[in-house]
């Protein structure tokens, strides 16, 4: 279960004078125009530039004079147990501050919950509430470190926010309202061990031999996908893409995320005992999705 769809009133950070706002893609899906309200009690129409729905991303532009500006900060050199300050509306609740720590780094949406979503989060304890969504987590120094947007329904003290490091890789493109690529190979997938690999194994009506290596399982392949297209199959273990290795499926994802539209991924698998490669070409997945 999980709780970061809200309607109402939520929370967003202006990063230039130009009026640049970031939020979170849920706050304004279906809309083109926001009304924007700052803690002045100034308010603004603001136009809405551009959304990344699998990041949770969206930019507001709104016109103004005098505008108070946000600074952002690095990600990147976060640690586990640095304090973490998130700001927003929460509940309605305007200007709410709450304290905490960065719990952990690089959470994968998949195990928050959110399988519709490609991000890693930070996770932290500092309180976030509905409201909370598109406003600003905070490092020590005030500076931006992540842009809250997710708690876990009926838990305290864990709430999500995604890295400004990541915000800065395609903040600019939201602004110019370019649609960001993400690309897609078609498979669900699950870490392999070789303990783990002899668990399936023992199962009666599993069907399939599983070789018991590390690498990652391919547990099914979505139907007219890249990888059914390149010959990929269901108990296949991808051990290395590109000549890399690969121990572990948040690895892997990382790989995909990084790689290029139509172009090929040579991916090194284990079938039973035969180790073979195939080539394997990223489509963009909203582009597969609506087809599906």
């Amino acid at each position: 279960p999980r709780e970061y769809r809200q309607k109402g009133q939520s929370s967003g950070l202006i990063i230039d004078r130009q009026g640049i706002i970031l939020t979170n893609a849920h706050v304004v899906s279906g809309a083109d125009t926001v009304k924007v309200t700052l803690q002045d009690g100034r308010s603004f129409e603001g136009k809405v530039q551009g959304i990344d729905r699998l990041s949770d991303l969206a930019v507001v532009k709104i016109d103004g004079k005098n505008l108070p500006i946000a600074i952002l900060g690095n990600s990147s050199e976060l640690e586990v147990g640095d304090w973490a300050i998130a700001v927003g509306n929460p509940l309605g609740l305007d200007s709410t501050v709450t304290l905490g720590i960065i719990s952990t780094l690089d959470r994968p949406s998949t195990q928050v919950g959110i399988s519709d979503l490609r991000l890693n989060f930070i996770q932290t304890d500092a309180a976030i509430n509905p409201g909370n969504s598109g406003g600003p987590l905070l490092n020590a120094r005030g500076e931006v470190i992540g842009i809250n947007t997710a708690i876990r329904a009926g838990a305290e003290g864990i709430g999500f926010a995604i890295p400004i490091d990541h915000v800065k890789t395609i903040k600019e493109r939201l602004i110019r309202g370019e649609k960001i690529p993400h690309p897609y190979i078609g498979i669900q997938m699950l870490t392999l061990t070789p303990d783990l690999a002899r668990q399936i194994n023992r199962e009666p009506n599993i069907g399939i031999s599983i070789p018991e290596i590390e690498g990652v399982l391919i547990v099914s392949v979505m139907p007219d996908s890249p990888a059914l297209v390149a010959g990929l199959r269901r108990g296949d273990v991808i051990t290395a893409i590109d000549g890399t290795a690969i121990i572990n499926a948040n690895q892997l994802q990382d790989l995909i995320d990084q790689s290029q539209i139509d172009q090929p991924m040579k991916i090194s698998i284990h079938r039973g005992e035969q180790t073979r490669q195939f080539s394997v070409i990223p489509q963009e997945i909203e582009s597969l999705t609506t087809n599906h």
